[in-house]
């Protein structure tokens, strides 16, 4: 099974961090190929990153359109479902993947993200996702994505206390990370508070093998029907769909 995971930023160095963390859980047969943009934002914080960080993201779909399955690797799950659009592989989002397992390991989850700029996006993926009920809270530690590298020690300490926070106040059963540069922290933590701690990375990887165990495919009626073919004009002309 060949894997490509994307980290929609242009951070080498959380590329790296996010490999390893899904080469930890992959079978000895999976092939992880993990690649970023080459243009776009060093790190997707907010609606406007976002927004530019699809060219990129897309740009890599296309280059690596015979993996047998696509791994984006943001919380935020930035462009899944346009992804899907594109290719009848299946295509998993690291929040998405996060939730749907917390989901099946306890009753309600908090997660647990970088910013508070990300948590209206993470709340209404949620809702969209009909997780509503179950996740009883999403809050953030204030430490931006590219400063969780630098500054570990001081985020794995503010994601202690509020995983502490979150289990006397909000009485939640289990914790999501919210952000792939988590990767590292889900173990340590884990051991720590005795609960599930789950971060998106390793959930997508063994959800992709799964589905590609079973021999499934994106559907391609409805939403997810590939695009129309029509013209795009300028700058945009690049991304014009073809089959």
């Amino acid at each position: 099974m060949n894997i490509c995971l994307i980290n929609p930023n242009t951070s080498a160095s959380m590329t790296t961090a996010i490999e390893a963390g899904a080469k930890s859980v992959a079978s000895s047969n999976t092939s992880i190929i993990a690649v970023n943009p080459d243009s776009g934002p060093t790190s997707i914080e907010g609606y406007y990153d976002e927004v530019f960080s699809l060219p990129g993201l897309i740009t890599k779909v296309k280059e690596h359109k015979d993996a047998d399955a696509f791994i984006i690797a943001c919380f935020d799950d930035t462009g899944l479902d346009a992804v899907r659009a594109m290719t009848n592989k299946p295509v998993l989002g690291i929040g998405q993947s996060a939730c749907y397992i917390a989901s099946m390991l306890s009753e309600t989850f908090g997660v647990i993200t970088t910013l508070d700029i990300s948590v209206p996006i993470l709340k209404n993926n949620i809702y969209k996702m009909g997780f509503g009920r179950r996740c009883t809270s999403v809050t953030s530690v204030e430490v931006p994505v590219l400063e969780l590298e630098k500054q570990s020690k001081l985020a794995i300490c503010k994601i202690r206390a509020e995983i502490s926070r979150l289990i006397s106040d909000k009485k939640v059963e289990s914790i999501v990370l919210g952000c792939a540069g988590m990767v590292e922290f889900a173990n340590i933590l884990e051991k720590e508070f005795s609960i599930p701690i789950i971060e998106g990375v390793s959930a997508a990887t063994v959800l992709s093998e799964g589905i590609l165990k079973m021999n499934k495919s994106t559907s391609k009626i409805g939403g997810y029907a590939f695009p129309r073919q029509k013209e795009y004009i300028g700058e945009m002309k690049k991304f014009e769909f073809k089959k």
